[in-house]
């Protein structure tokens, strides 16, 4: 069975009891539709446990670009020697903003981490990819952290940055492929946001399933893309 889950953020107890409920195996597929990091206690572990997972394809969102580049930058040995020219004011608003995005628990859990175990998660995160298409009978699915900013039918998938797939809004009331077999399967809103409800929605050709795990009144939702059947914790 092929699953997709969204915008984990940390919530490590959520996910395990998912995929518990869901019975996932070796044989069984998970995409994850990016933000695992910041905001719950433990985005560390979940990602520890999805990189032994070699079943667990994780896609990029914006909290995993920004904790993948910062990371890295914190790893850096501040000296007296270096300081003046390694921390800038970019670099300090870019700290900032992360922080105000709930870093906290992502840089906690990193800084615990031997440097192998540092270096092994960064790695791991520059692994993630920035979509997947997955086709099931006469369904495709085309599943992305935030949307298909910029979209024309006529792009390929690939021409798509970084920035167009894990930052702007999806816009949910849109046709964009309009061949009645293609839906986008998005997260990074949460449904909670969307129609008040910590539910997964479906709108014409697009399906979120963000139902704001880290949230109060949120829920980790899960979609098994073989029957459409929804799981939730």
């Amino acid at each position: 069975m092929i699953y997709v889950m969204a915008d984990l953020h940390g919530e490590y107890g959520k996910y395990r009891a998912m995929l518990e409920q869901i019975g996932f195996g070796a044989e069984d597929t998970l995409y994850i539709l990016g933000d695992v990091v910041d905001r719950g206690p433990h985005p560390m572990r979940i990602l520890q446990d999805m990189a032994r997972r070699p079943n667990v394809i994780p896609i990029l969102g914006n909290h995993d670009a920004m904790a993948r580049v910062l990371l890295r930058k914190l790893m850096v040995e501040v000296t007296a020697e270096n300081c003046e020219t390694y921390i800038d004011m970019t670099l300090m608003r870019q700290i900032m903003d992360w922080q105000m995005n709930g870093s906290r628990s992502t840089m906690a859990e990193f800084r615990a981490l031997s440097m192998f175990g540092k270096l092994d998660m960064l790695d791991y995160l520059d692994g993630f990819r920035l979509y997947a298409q997955v086709d099931i009978g006469e369904r495709r699915f085309i599943l992305v952290h935030a949307g298909l900013s910029g979209f024309d039918a006529s792009r390929p998938m690939d021409s798509y940055t970084a920035d167009e797939l894990i930052f702007d809004r999806h816009d949910m009331d849109r046709v964009y492929f309009g061949d009645g077999r293609t839906l986008i399967v998005t997260g990074h809103t949460p449904t909670l946001a969307l129609s008040g409800k910590a539910e997964i929605l479906r709108r014409g050709e697009s399906i979120c399933i963000d139902c704001g795990a880290a949230f109060p009144g949120g829920r980790l939702a899960c979609l098994r893309l073989d029957d459409m059947v929804e799981f939730y914790v």
